[in-house]
């Protein structure tokens, strides 16, 4: 009786933490193909902001966006 409990909850602790392992390489892969930000949005950004960004300052802050990915 004792012994089902206690595999039964190794089962479900193991099953979680590969879950979770699993999800965020699926996650990370997902985020590295569909950017939730690019250019044009940067762009549109500092342009709202009153200014013309040129495309070194576009690039710098993507190469920001991706270093924190």
């Amino acid at each position: 009786m004792i012994h089902d409990i206690l595999l039964i909850v190794i089962g479900l602790i193991v099953g979680a933490i590969i879950g979770f392992f699993i999800s965020r390489i699926i996650m990370k892969k997902y985020l590295k193909n569909n950017p939730p930000i690019n250019e044009k949005m940067i762009e549109a950004m500092m342009s709202s902001m009153g200014r013309k960004p040129s495309q070194k300052q576009v690039n710098q802050v993507m190469k920001q966006m991706t270093k924190y990915m």
